[in-house]
This record gives C-alpha cells, sequence and structure tokens, in this order.
C-alpha cells in the first residue's frame, strides 16, 4: 500500500440505518487511533471507550485495529476490505451506560448476535429478547401486523417455532417507547451467560486450539475438548460446561 492511498468509510448494512452520511476517506498513513476517533465523531458518539474497529486480516481472522500503529503498517490488501464497528467492552449493568445514542449501538449488537446465533439462550429468553425488538421497531402489540413482520424478518435461528410465545411477551409491552425498549433490552441480555463473550481463535503455549475472550470479570479460556469445554477466567476459578456440538456452548453455571 502506498502511503498517499486512501478508502473511503461508509455503513452499507442493509439492516440498519444510515450512520455515516455522507461517507468519509481517510490516509492510509492516518493512526488507527485517529481512524476510530473520526468514526465516533461522524456517530457523535461520546461513549467510545466501549467500541472498537475491527477487520478481517490476511490470515483470515476478524482482528481488532490497533489504535497506536498507523492503517498501513496493519492492513496488507485493499481488495472487499471493510471495517466492523462494534462493541468490544461490555459493562456487567448497561444501566451504567449514560446517552441514548449508546444504548442504541448495544442494542444493535444485541440484535445482530442473537440473529447469528453468537448470543445463545433458552427459548423464553430469545422470545423476550425478540419482543422488545419488536416494540422498538414497529410499537404496540398489533396481530396481524406482528405475524406479517416476524414473517418478513428474523432476529433468532429457528424463530419460526418461537412466534407465539413472542407475540404473547409482545402484548405485555404496549405503551413502552423505542428508548425504553433499547433498556428492555439490554437487561434481559446482560443475564445470559454469554453476554459480552466474544471468543477469538488463538493457540496455547503447546499448540492446541483455545479461544479467548475478554469480559468484565477477566480474561476466558475456552478450550475445546471432544465432550466439554473447560473456561477459566482471569482469577483462576474454572467453569466446567457440555456441549451439544463443536464449538458451541450449551450450558455453562458458576
Amino acid at each position: 500500500l502506498e502511503e498517499s492511498q486512501s478508502f473511503a468509510f461508509s455503513n452499507q448494512n442493509p439492516n440498519y440505518p444510515p450512520l455515516f452520511n455522507p461517507p468519509f476517506s481517510v490516509q492510509q498513513k492516518v493512526l488507527g487511533g485517529d481512524f476510530f476517533n473520526k468514526v465516533c465523531g461522524h456517530l457523535k458518539l461520546l461513549e467510545k471507550e466501549y467500541f472498537g474497529l475491527e477487520f478481517r486480516h490476511h490470515s483470515g481472522n476478524y482482528v481488532w485495529l490497533e489504535l497506536l500503529k498507523p492503517l498501513i503498517k496493519q492492513i496488507k490488501y485493499t481488495n472487499d476490505l471493510f471495517f466492523r464497528f462494534i462493541v468490544k467492552f461490555f459493562p456487567p449493568d448497561p444501566g451504567q451506560l449514560k446517552r441514548g445514542l449508546t444504548r442504541y449501538l448495544f442494542a444493535l449488537q444485541i440484535k445482530q448476535d442473537l440473529s447469528n446465533g453468537s448470543l445463545t439462550c433458552n427459548d423464553n429468553s430469545a422470545a423476550l429478547l425478540v419482543s422488545h425488538i419488536l416494540q422498538s421497531e414497529i410499537g404496540d402489540f398489533d396481530e396481524e401486523l406482528d405475524y406479517q413482520h416476524l414473517e418478513m424478518k428474523h432476529y433468532v435461528p429457528n424463530q419460526e417455532y418461537l412466534d407465539h410465545k413472542i407475540i404473547k411477551f409482545h402484548k405485555k409491552h404496549r405503551g413502552v417507547t423505542p428508548g425504553e425498549s433499547d433498556i428492555h433490552l439490554l437487561e434481559v441480555a446482560r443475564k445470559l451467560d454469554m453476554y459480552g463473550i466474544r471468543p477469538h481463535p488463538a493457540h496455547d503455549g503447546e499448540g492446541m486450539r483455545i479461544n479467548l475472550a475478554v469480559t468484565h470479570s477477566g480474561v476466558l479460556v475456552f478450550q475445546v475438548w471432544i465432550h466439554d469445554f473447560v473456561i477459566r477466567n482471569g482469577f483462576g476459578h474454572q467453569i466446567q460446561c457440555s456441549h451439544q456440538k463443536t464449538g458451541s456452548v450449551a450450558g455453562m453455571s458458576w
């Protein structure tokens, strides 16, 4: 890459409203931190310490943009390059988030994690989460509108089996505003076992494949065995977890 090259930054995900209008460009020699600050400035985001930018490394894994290095030192290829602006640190109590925009971005993250299956939970929790999303997006319960909306948009894997539960919960949210729905969504999400856990692939000292995740309680190490996981947090405690299929935690107890 030449230092004089630049690239544009814009939100092109059709699932979310446009956040960057118009898009903007930066030079490849800009520091990662300056680039990140410019993104936050376009968002008018003040509580930026919870967020980060990640991109697909040439190794194939997603990595965090390093704030103290120039982009040119981190990016080897620009073909199909895009950055993901996502939540990096999840507070144990989302109630400490002070601004509505921050809560809205957290709600978008929960919505995405629920949709792609990375935020696992039982059927009741999934239905309750989706009911708060419905209240935020379409307002008070309307049976015909609810069914039409759920048929067009899928918020959780196997949603068709949860429609009746989602609608049952949605009936109870009458009069709740979109901002209040975001708060309720985060309150439910924070109680889930996988809240704020975003595993990243790594290898231990013996070359075994592991996943690392940074949470408010410390660093979690996910070691994949044939029959279970061992999760070791930053305080040396171990959590034994059974799993139903490779790469997912089916249950967790502290």
